[in-house]
Formats: C-alpha cells, sequence, structure tokens
C-alpha cells in the first residue's frame, strides 16, 4: 500500500496545486473486482481491458504476493499487451518478478527491493538487476518500492514540468531531498555512520558467494583485512560474528526464493549454499522459527485464497 500511495499522490497532489489535470490514473485488475492489500484494505478496481487502451504506462505493484498463481498467466498476457501495444510498462517493489517472468526485462536494467534482490538474480541471473532506488530504461521503470516511488513519480514530474514544479510537490510531502535514479538503496547496511570499505567489501564477497560458501580467512583476505580486524568490524556495524552474518545472507535468499520461485526446497538448499536439507531446514528454523517446508505450505495456502 505504501508503494501504491508513493506511486499515486505526487500525481494527485501536481493536478490540485497546479490546477490543471495532468494526470489521470486508474487501479486497474483482470477481472475488475476489488483488490485487497496485504493490511487487509480493499480496492475497487476497473477490468485491465477497459482502462488499457488511451493509456501511456502499466504498473504491476507486487508484495508479499506478486499475483495470484490462479491469475498469473492473465497478468502475463495483459503486460505483454501493453508492451506490444507501446505503453510503457513499470513496476512498484516485488511487480519486477512479474515483468522478468513476462521476459519483459530482457536487455534492460531494473530494480527490486533489497530484500528481494538476491532471490531475484539466482531466479533470473541473466538480467541486470542493480542496487538502485529506482531504474528507468527506455520503456521500462522499475522501483524498489516504499517512498521511492515518489521519488521515481517526481522525476517523472521534473522531466515533464521541470525540477522547480517537482520540487514543489516533494514539498507538500516533506519530502526533502528528491532522490534521484543514481541514489542506491540502503536498506540492509549498518545505521548511523558510514560502513568502512574494508566492511562493505567483504559483504560484496559474501554476496558473490551465496551458493559456493567461502571461509572466514578468504573473505578477510579478499576484503583487505586481517580475519581479527573483519570480525570486530561485525561486532561494532552489526552486533554479529561475520560467520553469523554470512549465515543470515544466505537465509535470507533462501526464505526469498521460498516465497516468489516455484523451486524446490532441495533446489532451494543447494542456491543457499547448503550442502543437505536437513542442515538447510535446522537453521532456517531456529532463524524464523519455522521450517521451510511450513513457510512454503502457508504461502500456498494464501495464494489460493
Amino acid at each position: 500500500m505504501m508503494s501504491l500511495a508513493s506511486a499515486i499522490e505526487p500525481l494527485r497532489s501536481y493536478n490540485r496545486l497546479y490546477e490543471k489535470q495532468a494526470f489521470n490514473w486508474h487501479l486497474a485488475s483482470l477481472n475488475g473486482e476489488p483488490v485487497v492489500a496485504a493490511n487487509g484494505i480493499p480496492f475497487p478496481t476497473r477490468s485491465i481491458d477497459d482502462v488499457m487502451p488511451g493509456s501511456h504506462y502499466l504498473f504491476i505493484c507486487g508484495g508479499e504476493r506478486v499475483v495470484t498463481p490462479k491469475y498469473e498467466r492473465g497478468y502475463q498476457k495483459a503486460m505483454r499487451q501493453a508492451a506490444r501495444a507501446g505503453i510503457i510498462i513499470g513496476s512498484l517493489s516485488t511487480g519486477t518478478f512479474l515483468l522478468a517472468k513476462c521476459g519483459l526485462l530482457k536487455g534492460y536494467r531494473c530494480t527490486i527491493h533489497w530484500e528481494s534482490r538476491s532471490a531475484f538474480k539466482e531466479i533470473y541471473p541473466d538480467i541486470q538487476c542493480t542496487h538502485k532506488i529506482f531504474e528507468i530504461d527506455r520503456g521500462r521503470l522499475t522501483c524498489s518500492g516504499g517512498t521511492a516511488a515518489m521519488d521515481m513519480m517526481l522525476n517523472l514530474i521534473a522531466e515533464r514540468y521541470g525540477d522547480e514544479h517537482a520540487a514543489s510537490i516533494a514539498n507538500q510531502f516533506h519530502h526533502e531531498r528528491i532522490r534521484s535514479a543514481e541514489d542506491d538503496q540502503r536498506g540492509g547496511r549498518p545505521a548511523g555512520a558510514a560502513m568502512p570499505a574494508p566492511l562493505g567489501a567483504a559483504i560484496a564477497v559474501m554476496q558473490a558467494h551465496i551458493e559456493d560458501p567461502i571461509s572466514l580467512p578468504e573473505v578477510a583476505k579478499r576484503a583487505g583485512v586481517g580475519k581479527r580486524q573483519l570480525e570486530r568490524l561485525f561486532a561494532h556495524y552489526f552486533d554479529k560474528t561475520p560467520q553469523r552474518f554470512y549465515l543470515e545472507l544466505r537465509l535470507e535468499q533462501a526464505r526469498e526464493m521460498l516465497i516468489y520461485s516455484d523451486q524446490s526446497i532441495i533446489e532451494i538448499a543447494v542456491s543457499a549454499g547448503f550442502g543437505s536439507t536437513s542442515h538447510f531446514a535446522g537453521w532456517f528454523r531456529r532463524t524464523f522459527g519455522v521450517l521451510p517446508s511450513a513457510m512454503r505450505r502457508v504461502r500456498q495456502k494464501k495464494n489460493l485464497s
């Protein structure tokens, strides 16, 4: 809901502030029935077939569920139809998964919420998925969700009507700085002071070796520091050991893949660097309080509702 509101409100505010109907929008679904947000609030919608003619942009807004599986094929058909019609295609938050599944991101840069990026790269290794808060690459607009959707819309307003108008809209929401497409997401990083270069390098090494974990001495060597120094850095900035941080990185990727991919649990365990499903399941339950199989069943049950 935050992503959706952040995308719409700058457009509404522009119309109000400058007293003209510069932007129009519709909430659409396949059948025109209400869509319920993750917080339980229902949104009335119109049929996508009714609103697509005459539209210039089409965004898919994703959350915990991008699209319920029984409707997925219909949404894929609609997105591809829009692309063939020359409509600019966009996504908010995890909606990037659906664009990738439709084949609409081949040859394009994209982004996705930082929590889902590792899983996305595992499923779609040939798609360039960045850390940016949003990406605008020709006819594809992708956004990492939350208030990043506001920055993306403010940049579109600035492109069309100028920086001054965009700044006026940002002020309406106490949005002190309009972030650009060059800004990185900051989720998952330590709060407060800037991260030291060796710590950032170590995390990058870990992220590059999820499926094939490497030893802590090797991580330290590639980060350009000693093992003891690396342990002190992780203790100071994350209050945990580098081994624990590395393990949690792998488990987070596995959790995202359980939610967003159709891969089997054993395939997910291997992709997260675990040699056996029992070892994987044990650590997963210790970390998240539930077995991988139970999480998958809950997600499947939600998807059918």
